[in-house]
């Protein structure tokens, strides 16, 4: 199962969807995620900042090239004949992390002042169970009850400073110039980098609410 919601999470991003859930109901309540759960986007596309004056709004789908395939690292795989925790099941996840670990960024994003909702994988707390450094991945369950996304799809966030009230798997919009920066942390592969402008904790776009978290 692991496998599959891993797949099904991933190829979201090949598909171009914005938000599905695994359990094959229509949507979770607002603040309710189950694992797989991506976050909506804004509808429209969102007109580029002026430099200095603020952030871009951007989407995951922005982080990996165009020529990127995401579906190539299955190729050769029939899913439906892997049985979770079969040995060619835990060779399938390997080959695929492999691929994954080396999906490559998008340069055009190197540097931008960009706006970015996901959902938070907690790397270090301070005193005071304060947020200093964190992963910021595109669906819920990422790198804690399914494998983490492609390196494309992670970015790794740096507080100058440090963040009370966010916890794991929160959802937020996270704020900063975001820089191309492959970094192993352990719980997933980054292939973005970010200082942390300010955080704000999740709310729709078409809601424009949500008060700002640090």
């Amino acid at each position: 199962m692991k496998i599959r919601i891993a797949v099904l999470a991933l190829l979201a991003l090949g598909a171009g969807s914005l938000f599905f859930v695994l359990s094959g109901e229509e949507q979770t309540p607002a603040r309710h995620y189950a694992v797989g759960d991506r976050l909506p986007a804004s509808p429209q596309p969102v007109p580029t900042a002026p430099a200095g004056t603020g952030w871009q709004e951007i989407q995951w789908e922005s982080l990996a090239p165009a020529s990127w395939n995401p579906a190539a690292a299955f190729e050769g795989f029939n899913l439906d004949e892997i049985e979770d925790g079969s040995p060619e099941a835990i060779e399938a996840m390997q080959k695929f992390l492999e691929k994954w670990n080396e999906a490559p960024a998008n340069p055009e994003m190197d540097g931008l002042r960009v706006k970015l909702p996901g959902f938070v994988v907690p790397l270090d707390f301070g005193e005071g169970r304060k947020l200093r450094e964190f992963l910021l991945v595109p669906y819920f369950g990422a790198c804690i009850h399914v494998p983490p996304p492609p390196a494309n799809q992670v970015v790794l966030v740096q507080a100058g400073e440090p963040i009370e009230g966010v916890g794991s798997m929160d959802a937020i919009w996270v704020y900063g110039q975001i820089r191309v920066d492959r970094t192993d942390t352990g719980s997933g592969v980054s292939g973005y980098r970010m200082v942390l402008d300010k955080v704000e904790r999740y709310s729709p776009p078409a809601e424009a609410q949500g008060g700002e978290a640090g």
